[in-house]
């Protein structure tokens, strides 16, 4: 991998759009999609807290492992609602702008 390393998150979602597409049953990504909606919020939700927990202990590689974690499991849920994370840039530059 070169360049960028934000430049992965765009990366990571095309990743995550093929192996849903593809639906390798040795992906968990695949899996994921395949368990519905309802199970990758609650694995967001579930991401959120730990990354919460982390940087309450205060461990700097504890807090990136988690917000990786979260920002994967968060990508999955935007995919699932068709809206990329430009969209979501989108409305944090709108917002931005806005005030």
């Amino acid at each position: 991998m070169t360049g960028n390393s934000l430049q992965f998150v765009v990366e990571l979602e095309n990743i995550i759009s093929k192996r849903l597409d593809d639906q390798h049953e040795d992906s968990y990504t695949a899996s994921l999609g395949n368990a519905g909606i309802k199970r990758v919020a609650q694995k967001v939700g579930e991401e959120a807290v730990e990354l919460a927990l982390a940087s309450i202990a205060g461990d700097r590689q504890e807090v990136s492992d988690e917000a990786a974690d979260l920002v994967y499991h968060l990508l999955v849920l935007l995919r699932l609602q068709d809206i990329s994370m430009n969209d979501v840039a989108k409305t944090l530059q709108d917002r931005h702008v806005a005030k």
